[in-house]
């Protein structure tokens, strides 16, 4: 497929990378700025929504009970915290209720703050310092961006499944999604992937996430995740504020049944089921 003008439109955007994905098959591919189909680029926030999947992986494997459960089951030093009454489903919806500045341009905001913040003894940085945070709405009442929250659900899976996160992920996604190049997850301070950001992987290969999400987390007659996760995790759970869009676990939603995945800087995974479409850019 040629798209007349798609070099200097992706020269003016800074595209490095885009792959197009109709009915499993690739329909186009480009690549710029210096970049190319082996190289990888760190995901920011696309990373969210491969976390939240492996929340539905724990839940298949048996490894969580239930989204109703409270977050501080799995993880016990939120307990006594503003976290202690929070569900799962609170957390992956961004609606947990507790207090969170996610101002980039803000040196004292909390999302630049836990970052620099020496973690108490023995405990992971994230627990650490949002245990400490204060409440400003109920649970579930107020949707709120929140990173650190992210990060938390990451702590939540590998505090349930026993494993580290990139684990996991290799083996519930990477290897049976037949992920073609290896990928990278950054850690923080206390040796934690950094769950709500810093995936490194090829482009192609966030385009198979998408692949993965519209085969409902089935690859090879193999189930990963449980049958109804993405219609619950791609469908609006919470009100955004932007007209016909909302989220649901960690994905941004559009009413016409679009779901995309999106990081700061350009990055994204779109998914359209209803064309069988699958966006994937840096």
């Amino acid at each position: 497929l040629e798209i007349p003008g798609v070099a200097d439109y992706m020269a003016a955007q800074h595209t490095a990378a885009l792959v197009i994905l109709q009915d499993g098959k690739i329909r186009f591919e480009r690549y710029g700025e210096d970049f190319d189909a082996a190289g990888r680029w760190t995901s920011f926030s696309v990373a969210k929504s491969f976390t939240s999947t492996l929340v539905g992986a724990a839940i298949h494997d048996g490894h969580i009970g239930a989204l109703e459960d409270k977050v501080s089951q799995y993880i016990p030093a939120l307990r006594g915290s503003a976290y202690d009454a929070v569900t799962i489903r609170q957390l992956l919806t961004m609606s947990s209720g507790v207090r969170w500045n996610e101002d980039y341009e803000d040196p004292e905001a909390d999302v630049a703050r836990f970052n620099k913040v020496q973690p108490e003894p023995g405990l992971d940085a994230t627990v650490s310092y949002l245990r400490t945070l204060p409440r400003a709405h109920p649970p579930g009442a107020v949707w709120h961006y929140n990173t650190g929250e992210t990060n938390l659900i990451g702590v939540l899976v590998s505090s349930a499944t026993g494993r580290s996160l990139a684990q996991y992920l290799q083996e519930k996604i990477w290897h049976p999604a037949g992920m073609e190049a290896d990928a990278t997850w950054l850690q923080g301070k206390t040796g934690h992937e950094i769950a709500g950001c810093c995936l490194q992987a090829a482009t192609r290969d966030f385009a198979r996430f998408g692949l993965f999400v519209l085969a409902n987390g089935r690859v090879n007659d193999q189930q990963i995740t449980p049958p109804d996760w993405f219609a619950q995790a791609t469908r609006k759970q919470q009100d955004t504020g932007q007209p016909g869009r909302g989220y649901g676990f960690q994905w941004w939603t559009y009413d016409d049944g679009a779901v995309a995945a999106r990081g700061i800087f350009g990055q994204g995974i779109f998914i359209d089921p209803q064309r069988r479409l699958v966006i994937a850019s840096n």
